[in-house]
C-alpha cells in the first residue's frame, strides 16, 4: 500500500467514525455534502430505471446526476423542511430499494419505484410523528458503518462505490456474512452511543438562509 493510499485510507476511516459516532451533532455541517450525493445517486438511478443507462455510462448520467445532486444541496441548506425530507428520503430509499435487493432482485424500474414509495412513506412519518432526530442518527449511526467497512473492503474487495451505497448489507454479505455482521453491529453501536449522547441535545432548526 503506497503512504498517498494509506493517508486516505486512515482519513476515510476517521471520518467513518466521526460520522458514525457523532454524526447528529456535526450534522449541519455534514448536511449539504450528504444532500448533494444522495441527489446524485438518485438522478443517476433515475436515469438506470427509466432509460436503461448503465450506472455511470454516460455524460448525460454524470450531468443529471451533479444538477439533481447540486439542487438537492442547495435546498437543504437554505430550508430546514427539505433537509429533514432529503435525510428521511434517503433513509427510506435505501431501506426500500435495499429490502428489494435482498429478495434476489437486482436494481430495475421495480427497484427504483419501490425505493421512491419507501422514501415517501418515511418522509410523511417523519414530519407526523417529529422523528427527526432519531432518522439523522439512524442515517449517520449506519452511514459512519457503512464509509467504514466499505473503506476497508473498497480496494481488497474490488466493491463498486454504488452498490456499497444501494445495498450495504448484501454487498458486504457477498464478500463475507462477517463484514455484513460488522457492519450491523458498528451501526447499531453508533446508534447507541448518538442516542445516549444526545439524550438532552436537540438541533436548532433553521429558517431561510438567503
Amino acid at each position: 500500500m503506497g503512504f498517498e493510499l494509506l493517508c486516505t485510507t486512515l482519513i476515510a476511516l476517521i471520518v467513518g467514525l466521526v460520522i458514525c459516532f457523532g454524526g447528529y451533532r456535526l450534522f449541519i455541517f455534514l448536511l449539504p455534502i450528504w444532500a448533494f450525493f444522495f441527489g446524485f445517486f438518485l438522478g443517476i438511478q433515475a436515469l438506470q430505471a427509466l432509460f436503461g443507462i448503465g450506472f455511470l455510462a454516460t455524460i448525460t448520467s454524470w450531468v443529471v446526476g451533479f444538477l439533481v445532486g447540486a439542487a438537492f444541496a442547495v435546498l437543504a441548506y437554505l430550508f430546514y423542511a427539505v433537509a429533514i425530507a432529503v435525510v428521511a428520503g434517503s433513509l427510506g430509499y435505501g431501506l426500500g430499494a435495499g429490502f428489494v435487493h435482498l429478495i434476489g432482485i437486482d436494481f430495475s424500474l421495480l427497484v427504483f419505484v419501490v425505493g421512491v414509495a419507501v422514501a415517501i412513506v418515511v418522509i410523511v412519518l417523519t414530519f407526523l410523528f417529529n422523528l427527526q432526530k432519531y432518522v439523522i442518527v439512524i442515517l449517520t449511526a449506519f452511514g459512519g458503518a457503512g464509509v467504514i467497512i466499505g473503506t476497508l473492503l473498497l480496494g481488497p474487495a474490488g466493491l463498486q462505490a454504488h452498490r456499497v451505497v444501494g445495498n450495504p448489507v448484501s454487498t458486504f454479505g457477498q464478500v463475507s456474512p462477517l463484514w455484513a455482521i460488522l457492519y450491523v453491529c458498528l451501526g447499531v453501536a453508533g446508534l447507541v452511543v448518538q442516542l445516549a449522547a444526545n439524550r438532552d441535545y436537540e438541533l436548532e432548526p433553521y429558517d431561510n438562509r438567503v
